[in-house]
């Protein structure tokens, strides 16, 4: 066995979870996790989350004092000198701005537009780069989350704030934000600059699907999108623990962008390369990891022509042998917390419990992320917080009737298969627990799905290319109602007011 070891990004040593949060509960108050998307409006959706959809984080151990929280931060940090698509507008736009600004990009150097989001340590705003050579015509959007170190010192959340930043400062992958810039704003906010989702976020386009759920296609293809930047988080030792769809963002360009990593766990992953001979099949239809289509060596087999059936078969075996991927598994096996994180509908059985838990509990919450999107409801809401997490211990996992006269097709059955597997309550038992995304990849419900050539694909759905209203970030109950008592009323909605803290921007 070939083993490749990746460098892990700063931060606790393996199996440590460098956490310095007070005993905190979520409230029927508290906010959402802040947001990277379009808009804070859910004035469209048809009803409103429940509130165990908010993320929580109670820590057993008591606060610690942080050097490093308490020293002041860096005041710049460098953007990468990479993008992750070619022509990337909003890079050559940082780039520029970076180029021709005589000191690293700031705040001064930045626009703030509107409010788009808040959560519990931080706040989203919607801005651009100053009036310069680098915006003219049509300048890019960003979007800023500014953290007052103030306010997230009394909720003795400063580490997760700094958790945050390290994990932003360390991604590079399409489904994951890109880190334009990073600097501090006298006298005590702290910035970071990403790329603007104007697609809004999932829980959102699910409510706008008929029956609020997703087609069988367009849930796979989400789902696979999901999966690659989990197996990228993994390999990088980043346990994600708040998968949910209003974590989900859409890019203008309708491809995927997981947000929000105050609640991840760091420890360290050992990727490693193994055969695949052992999980794949001589089957055309097998999952693929190449970016070469399997047809091509048909193709090529039939043009040698000649020979006898058997001798093409094995032709085909062998050719299709030699163009398999050696599976690539990386897992932070020894990540380990005893945090209670997470969304009370997403939490893994061993969280509910109050148990340790590891990287299995993000492949729990891709169970019921698919399960979601299928069906159009978690599978253990309770009426009650403590309601769903006694079903999520106990209750056993139940699918919907089919309706009369639907019957239930061959992918119908490997969806249910792979959400059974994911969902089970023993995480040793758990698919993705020994090998990782590797294990899920290889799973009957992707069959055909070429993972080296997602991101070229065209995605169900794509801001801007239909006459729909755009989509909107979802937000909590008393926001929806709220928007909804005032649709009633044929009232125009109030325009944001700008935030007198930030008028240095």
């Amino acid at each position: 066995m070939l083993e490749v070891v990746v460098a892990p990004p700063p931060g606790p040593a393996a199996g440590e979870e460098r956490l310095s949060d007070a005993d905190t509960t979520a409230s029927s108050t508290a906010a959402p996790n802040s947001s990277l998307s379009s808009a804070s409006s859910a004035a469209s959706l048809p009803r409103c989350s429940s509130l165990s959809r908010l993320s929580f984080d109670c820590s057993p151990s008591a606060a610690l004092s942080l050097a490093a929280s308490a020293a002041p931060a860096s005041s710049s940090s460098p953007a990468p000198a990479r993008p992750h698509r070619s022509g990337d507008a909003a890079w050559a736009a940082i780039r520029a701005a970076s180029t021709s600004a005589a000191a690293p990009l700031g705040p001064r150097d930045f626009r703030l537009l509107r409010r788009i989001g808040g959560g519990d340590i931080g706040t989203v705003y919607l801005c651009r780069l100053r009036e310069s050579e680098a915006d003219a015509g049509r300048p890019c959007l960003f979007a800023m989350k500014v953290v007052d170190r103030r306010v997230v010192a009394k909720k003795k959340k400063l580490e997760r704030a700094a958790a945050e930043k390290r994990i932003l400062r360390v991604l590079d992958h399409p489904f994951l934000p890109t880190l334009f810039a990073d600097f501090d704003a006298a006298p005590h906010f702290s910035c970071v600059v990403v790329e603007f989702c104007p697609g809004g976020d999932l829980h959102s386009l699910r409510h706008r699907m008929p029956n609020r759920r997703f087609p069988l296609a367009s849930a796979r293809f989400y789902a696979a999108e999901v999966l690659l930047a989990l197996e990228y988080l993994h390999m990088m030792g980043i346990v994600y623990r708040d998968l949910k769809p209003e974590n989900v963002l859409i890019r203008a360009d309708g491809h995927i962008m997981l947000t929000d990593f105050d609640l991840s766990l760091q420890s360290t992953s050992t990727p490693s390369l193994e055969s695949s001979s052992a999980s794949s099949s001589d089957d055309d239809s097998s999952t693929s990891v190449s970016c070469f289509p399997d047809h091509l060596f048909r193709f090529t087999l039939r043009r040698r022509g000649g020979g006898s059936s058997s001798s093409r078969r094995a032709l085909l075996r062998r050719a299709a042998s030699s163009a398999r991927q050696p599976l690539v598994v990386a897992e932070p096996v020894e990540a380990r917390s005893c945090s209670f994180v997470g969304t009370h509908e997403y939490v893994a059985p061993e969280v509910a419990r109050g148990g340790p838990h590891g990287a299995a509990v993000d492949w729990w919450a891709l169970g019921v992320f698919l399960y979601e999107l299928l069906h159009g409801r978690t599978p253990f809401a309770g009426a009650d917080n403590e309601a769903t997490l006694r079903n999520i211990a106990r209750r056993p996992l139940s699918f919907p009737s089919p309706a009369v006269g639907g019957g239930s097709s061959g992918a119908d059955a490997d969806a249910r298969d792979l959400i059974e597997r994911l969902l089970a309550k023993d995480p040793r038992q758990r698919l993705g627990s020994r090998r990782g995304a590797a294990d899920v990849k290889a799973h009957p419900f992707f069959r055909g799905l070429n993972f080296a050539l997602l991101r070229s694909s065209r995605p169900p759905v794509v801001p801007g290319a239909s006459r729909s209203p755009p989509l909107h970030r979802s937000q909590s109950c008393s926001a929806a109602t709220a928007s909804a008592t005032r649709r009633r009323a044929s009232k125009p909605p109030p325009q944001p007011q700008p935030d007198a803290r930030f008028d240095l921007f």
